[in-house]
């Protein structure tokens, strides 16, 4: 089925026939700007990890049959999603986190500092990857060089590289390509710290967060021989003990998924201990964890802090914290509960838990990373004890998050979430933001899969049977409630497209319906399908795709408008890049017509669904030009090569595709490969 695309649009036209024949195309896609919005971009690949290779493979894809040097290979829809959807997803997160410097440095994280004692935090880390390496059975002398890793990431950067990039041999490849030293030597591919913004929104660090706990889950959730670097699956949490089984589904995979735990675990630390403020003196550093009683005081995170760095230029540390914008944004909360729930799902120890992966707990038994108390271990949080393993600080922020969802974002008598809360005593605000009510349904929904126990990652929609803990059956509770609120509240009888907002008091916003509305809503009324079984919620979300698809979809242009009925200059940025990409796969997977539907949709074909999915990919996020499209740049991973005999036609850009290498993206030494805002407009 994952072949299923019809005629798709070839990458260099936008959709109409002048394009096709080689002429002129319909719609320039340009960029308006080389911001690097860090939860934007972040959260986007999230949702294009997620409609990679899972999507594909669900469909009924052979991954075996991916080659990223065969261009449209084994199908258009195959090729994009299961290459270049999921290759910049993963590619994205190493530049973050690993290459570009842009925020703070491993070396100063709390866990590692503890580590080093009285010594240096450098040689503390340098020593940790070490023995990471070894448990993923990875050659110490093979670690990238020049790492720039951080715990904490800034809000925001400019991706342009600020040396040129070394694409000088580092060793062969096949077929007359080579390795180029960047791949192995990552000192070539730092931003411009003077031209980041310095400061820590929750939004930033949880979409960097979710990344990380996306992938060090794909990563670690298996185990491999050493001698072969054969995948194993994981049958008890003590195989590692045989000296030719090593944790992580092969050695490299494995060593990416150690560095980025060994990330996420110092994050939380700091989070936990540090960005929590206390409502009533305005002072971080205010205690978070299961005991949290917001009656008792708010604890919560604020939207924006501002780091003041101690100057050093290559191992930056916090010098001071200053709370720049003491508001709970929405936004801010979700994206991080969602980050928390898949890691929570990762480092899950707890006895009464019977869908427990062996292969993660073969991770958090001590060796490399710490198991949790047994006090935090069992149903009664009473009894808990504030420890640093990853698990207990990943529940304190976690279970703080949810205590404050409710405290300060849920309205009880509407039932439903508000934008922002303002810190002080009655600070609720009274408006609904469409496209952040919707989300926040989905990271309630992963929220019930992580404390009740039900498989995450990829695997978040999988059934099994849980726990039904009191905390996830109030978070049920407030599903169905702000699920039903879209329907009753915010659906326009009228045209059945949804609100963008909704004042409480007052009523719907009365405006020009956006596009990002619509897709929180779908998104929303979709996991309350998923976490309910009610198939009231997936009828709404069907309908109210078609309508999107009638008012919104720009044949010519092979991209959603903006705003409905619009008929040029449709701005995208990150966020709404992400959206339609998750919009689309649920489509595909839980939204598509079958047998048993009473209402059938042209645009829930399956058919249709991958051949939007791929227009909208290839015209939008590639672009239709070299010097067009959201996606910067790319790696090898998606097919473009460096070449041992120069061939100046194909000279920065191999595959043909329409992405340049890194090096040849713009300004002096290139872009990484990263989103970007653009404008849609027709060709003049």
């Amino acid at each position: 089925m994952a072949g299923c695309t019809g005629q798709t649009t070839p990458a260099s036209t936008s959709g109409d026939e002048k394009g096709k024949e080689g002429g002129s195309q319909a719609y320039n896609v340009t960029k308006t700007n080389h911001t690097f919005d860090t939860a934007g971009n972040m959260f986007a690949y999230a949702e294009f990890e997620l409609s990679g290779e899972p999507l594909a493979e669900t469909l009924g894809l052979d991954l075996d049959l991916l080659d990223v040097g065969k261009l449209d290979s084994p199908t258009p829809f195959d090729y994009t999603a299961g290459v270049e959807s999921y290759e910049y997803s993963e590619e994205a997160l190493y530049e973050v986190v690993e290459k570009s410097g842009l925020g703070l440095h491993l070396a100063n994280g709390p866990v590692n500092l503890k580590r080093a004692g009285s010594g240096d935090g450098r040689e503390a880390l340098a020593k940790r990857y070490f023995e990471l390496a070894d448990a993923v059975g990875y050659a110490p002398d093979e670690i990238f060089q020049n790492m720039f890793p951080t715990y904490l990431e800034y809000s925001s950067g400019d991706p342009h590289y600020i040396t040129k990039v070394d694409t000088s041999k580092f060793a062969d490849g096949e077929d007359g390509k080579y390795i180029p030293k960047y791949q192995v030597d990552y000192g070539t591919l730092r931003w411009d710290r003077s031209k980041m913004d310095k400061t820590l929104t929750p939004s930033a660090l949880g979409g960097t967060f979710l990344k990380q706990a996306l992938w060090l889950g794909d990563f670690m959730g298996g185990l491999h021989t050493v001698d072969k670097d054969e995948e194993l699956e994981a049958t008890s949490a003590t195989q590692d003990s045989d000296a030719n089984i090593r944790l992580g589904v092969s050695s490299a995979d494995g060593l990416q998924g150690v560095f980025l735990t060994e990330g996420v675990w110092n994050k939380l630390s700091f989070i936990r201990d540090n960005l929590f403020i206390s409502a009533k003196d305005g002072k971080l550093g205010a205690t978070a964890g299961t005991k949290y009683d917001p009656a008792k005081g708010l604890v919560y995170l604020p939207h924006a802090v501002q780091v003041i760095e101690n100057g050093d230029e290559q191992f930056p540390a916090v010098k001071e914290l200053r709370v720049t914008d003491k508001r709970s944004l929405l936004q801010d909360q979700w994206l991080m509960m969602w980050a928390a729930s898949e890691f929570y799902g990762t480092t899950d120890q707890r006895p009464a838990n019977p869908n427990k992966n062996p292969a993660f707990l073969a991770l958090f038994d001590g060796k490399p990373f710490p198991s949790a108390p047994a006090a935090n271990l069992d149903a009664d949080t009473a009894n808990d004890v504030k420890a640093d393993d990853p698990y207990s600080l990943n529940r304190d922020v976690l279970y703080t998050l949810f205590a404050n969802m409710e405290a300060m974002h849920w309205n009880a008598q509407e039932g439903t979430l508000v934008q922002e809360h303002s810190g002080e005593a009655n600070g609720q605000g009274n408006t609904v933001d469409t496209f952040q009510a919707g989300y926040s349904i989905e990271a309630l929904r992963l929220f019930v899969r992580a404390v009740d126990g039900l498989p995450l990652g990829y695997a978040n929609g999988d059934a099994a049977e849980g726990l039904h803990t009191p905390e996830g059956e109030k978070a049920l509770s407030m599903i169905k409630k702000q699920a039903d609120f879209i329907m009753t509240k915010l659906i326009d009888e009228k045209d059945g497209l949804v609100a963008n907002s909704y004042t409480i008091g007052t009523g719907k916003k009365e405006e020009s319906k956006a596009l990002p509305a619509q897709l929180g809503a779908i998104r929303g009324l979709n996991a309350a399908f998923l976490a309910t079984k009610d198939e009231k919620y997936r009828d709404a979300a069907r309908k109210l795709y078609d309508t999107v698809f009638t008012r919104f979809w720009d044949e010519k242009a092979s991209a959603f408008r903006d705003t409905a009925d619009k008929v040029d200059d449709y701005t995208y940025d990150s966020f709404q890049a992400g959206a339609v990409s998750a919009a689309l796969r649920i489509g595909m997977l839980n939204l598509v017509n079958t047998d048993a539907d009473k209402d059938k949709y042209t645009s829930l074909e399956l058919g249709k669904l991958t051949d939007t999915y791929t227009r909208f990919y290839r015209n939008v996020i590639n672009g239709p030009t070299l010097e067009q499209g959201m996606q910067t740049s790319e790696f090898w991973d998606t097919g473009d090569a460096y070449l041992e005999k120069t061939d100046k036609a194909k000279e920065g850009n191999t595959d043909g595709d329409t992405v340049p290498q890194i090096q040849a993206a713009g300004g002096p030494n290139g872009i990484a490969p990263v989103l970007v805002p653009v404008v849609i407009k027709q060709a003049k």
